[in-house]
């Protein structure tokens, strides 16, 4: 640059600071929003992270709902005007990054509800920062009902809280209720203290800025039949009583109604919609569970007492879109992540053009001699054993490059232990499919206890992988790729060795 100093450059996590650092080399300062090991899903900003943004000279997230949506928002409202914004997954697309939907297969006994925001909201003046509320107004029904969501580490956070008897529901500690991004999706918990007719009065609101005033879009009303027929609810047209669901606020027309994924004719992933007066959401008697000792489920009822609940399934805050963000798991994606980094350097600064030119050119030949070897080790696997069993649904584009399957175990009830029966049918599932190994990532170990003890009861390796987070023995996007794969290899077996248990060394 002109003034001779480095270009200050802000990116969201470790894999897209290392990227930037090998194409801008000494002529960028490179800082990272999210710190190595933890999660960017979830990872509040701190004040610190502020300031790295204001006097940055150009910022990169990955977006496609990846990182937790107030670092986004901190890059959103603290960078200086006119300086590059860029979501590398997006902006990589027009250099021939790969993208896949992000397909969610979960088998539950019950009904799988979360919340959907449908529609980007541009024509509302709404953008990646814009916010959608959706807050429970009034229950009527014979109980209470919760909303909630459990955290990666059992910590619990409610969203909506209703006593029934058609009382106002309790506002939580922001009063916002259950809040997404535009075009995303997360899930809930939901529970019920009685058997009954629940309906739960909702209301949709929009704030397009930070700071900015939240304005009423809509208002609707879902039914449930708790533990009675739901047949038996007046004017009951639809019956949602399995599958993958959504409470959805729709911002092209304004309305709430439910969302219903199915599989179409030629078995490929769809949707149904339906408005809300049209359907009653199923919770029945096999909904029943035991609230846990656990004194994070204490607003739940006492420790042993049977309440209704429809579980969320995947432990942790997990806002996502339609599209699978983790991108880089297919080495040719990264390439494309550096060809837009590339460009958008030589734009900040010219006067480095050329140097960013060669060093990307330098760093390409090396993403392809690994995409080329990630691609040996795991073909040296026999395609028999090529399963990859984890609890992150981070790796399908590893899965669609390099061929390998992928099969991810959930927590069936985030708010109970896994029943005898869950443990049986996860050790079922692994005798099965003749499981080798089950992959961990290192940040996640702690959600993952009951897959940890299933497989070591069944002989099963437990074995390391990295998703979307560094850490002290792996720190770079080429280290962590030959890692992935070379762990595959010697957990799965591949030619010329047999699987061994690897918790904590590398292989």
């Amino acid at each position: 640059m002109a003034d001779e100093r480095p270009v200050r450059v802000i990116t969201t996590t470790g894999i897209l600071a290392d990227l930037v650092s090998n194409v801008g080399g000494d002529r960028v300062d490179v800082s990272q929003l999210v710190p190595d090991g933890a999660d960017p899903h979830s990872y509040e900003p701190t004040l610190g992270s502020v300031r790295d943004v204001v006097y940055a000279d150009a910022a990169f997230t990955n977006y496609l709902m990846l990182e937790e949506q107030s670092v986004v928002r901190t890059v959103d409202a603290n960078l200086r005007d006119g300086v590059p914004n860029i979501s590398l997954a997006e902006s990589a697309v027009r250099y021939a990054a790969e993208v896949i939907p992000l397909v969610e297969d979960v088998s539950l006994d019950t009904v799988w509800l979360g919340t959907r925001v449908v529609g980007s909201g541009a024509e509302l003046g709404a953008d990646r920062s814009s916010r959608v509320h959706l807050s429970a107004l009034a229950l009527d029904g014979p109980g209470q009902m919760y909303a909630y969501l459990t955290g990666t580490f059992g910590e619990t956070t409610r969203f909506f809280t209703c006593e029934g008897e058609g009382k106002p529901c309790e506002k939580n500690r922001d009063g916002e209720g259950m809040t997404l991004p535009p075009d995303a999706h997360t899930h809930l918990s939901w529970a019920f203290t009685e058997p009954g007719i629940y309906r739960l009065q909702l209301e949709a609101s929009l704030t397009r800025e930070e700071g900015g005033e939240r304005e009423p879009l809509t208002r609707g009303e879902v039914t449930f039949a708790v533990g009675v027929d739901p047949y038996s609810v007046k004017g009951a047209r639809t019956i949602i009583s399995r599958g993958h669901s959504d409470i959805t606020v729709d911002l092209a027309h304004g309305e709430l109604g439910l969302a219903v994924d199915d599989a179409g004719s030629k078995g490929e992933p769809s949707q149904t919609e339906y408005s809300l007066d049209e359907v009653v959401v199923d919770v029945p008697t096999t909904a029943l569970h035991e609230v846990p000792g656990d004194p994070a489920y204490r607003f739940l009822g006492r420790a042993g007492q049977s309440i209704y609940q429809l579980p969320q399934a995947v432990l942790g805050k997990h806002v996502h879109g339609e599209i699978d963000p983790h991108l880089w798991h297919n080495v040719k994606n990264a390439i494309a992540y550096l060809e837009v980094i590339r460009d958008t350097l030589s734009d900040v600064d010219p006067a480095g053009a050329e140097t960013y030119r060669a060093q990307a050119a330098r760093y390409r030949e090396r993403l392809e001699l690994l995409d080329d070897e990630v691609r040996e080790t795991i073909e040296s696997i026999p395609a028999s054993r090529r399963t990859l069993v984890t609890t992150h649904d981070a790796f399908g584009y590893l899965g669609a490059a390099y061929g390998v399957r992928i099969a991810g175990f959930v927590t069936p009830n985030p708010a109970t232990e896994p029943s005898l029966s869950d443990r049986k049918r996860l050790g079922q599932t692994m005798r099965d499919m003749h499981i080798r190994a089950v992959f961990l990532e290192p940040n996640l170990v702690a959600r993952s206890a009951t897959l940890t003890e299933v497989a070591k009861e069944h002989g099963v390796s437990v074995c390391p992988i990295y998703g979307d987070a560094f850490d002290e023995r792996v720190d770079t996007y080429i280290d962590m790729m030959r890692f992935n794969a070379a762990s595959l290899k010697r957990c799965l077996g591949g030619v010329g060795g047999e699987p061994q248990t690897d918790e904590t060394g590398a292989p």
